[in-house]
């Protein structure tokens, strides 16, 4: 004779209300099964062990439902949930998705140009800037730069402390994109370093400018 399923002396033992509850549930999760896209797809036996138990649990609650305990169809729809249990806890996991791939660390230098007597930040420098901080999360924390400059259409005194600004004023949006205070070091130079050498007074816009590099 077959051997029957673990849990159908239990079964058999129920009355008819009892079973019917339990034959139920196993029917109507191989319902579920057989209607998973997963399981149908699945390169395993999940989707014929949902059928089968959905066919013999149909059949045994048929039979219920005249008062008879059909213990073939009863055998059958035990033995065949239980299978599909099985192969449902033993199917492969997906594998995780692949991590994002790190993002390559540009140290630039960036270089951020301003208006005539200015230190707010222009629309293409914040273009820039939206550059380096998409990059500075693969430095590693490293240290910023932040140089101002001026052109030689005011006094020293008056370029240094625009310079300042200028760097200044990078450096608090920088602060603004997640990027530490502490990591950033701000510094005017006034109108020393011109990118284009002009004579005193002159105003030029490649020397209105900060230079941005990460050490």
């Amino acid at each position: 004779a077959a051997t029957m399923p673990a849990d159908y002396d239990r079964l058999m033992g129920l009355g008819n209300s009892e079973l019917k509850g339990e034959l139920t549930s196993r029917y109507d999760a191989a319902v579920t099964a057989t209607t998973d896209s997963a399981v149908v797809a699945a390169d395993n036996k999940r989707y014929v062990w949902a059928s089968q138990a959905k066919a013999q649990c149909g059949i045994a609650l048929g039979y219920l439902k005249s008062g008879e305990k059909d213990p073939v169809s009863i055998g059958k729809c035990v033995d065949a949930h239980d299978r599909l249990q099985e192969v449902a806890l033993s199917a492969p996991v997906a594998p995780a998705a692949p991590e994002a791939p790190q993002v390559a660390c540009n140290k630039g230098p960036f270089i951020l140009f301003f208006d005539w007597n200015s230190s707010d930040i222009t629309a293409e420098a914040v273009t820039t800037l939206d550059s380096l901080t998409a990059t500075y999360p693969g430095c590693g924390g490293a240290a910023v730069t932040v140089s101002g400059y001026a052109d030689r259409s005011g006094t020293d005194r008056y370029n240094q402390a625009l310079s300042e600004r200028r760097a200044e004023t990078v450096k608090q949006f920088l602060a603004g994109r997640s990027i530490p205070e502490s990591s950033v070091t701000a510094r005017g130079f006034g109108e020393t370093s011109p990118r284009v050498p002009t004579a005193d007074g002159v105003r030029e816009l490649q020397n209105r400018r900060v230079e941005i590099t990460i050490q």
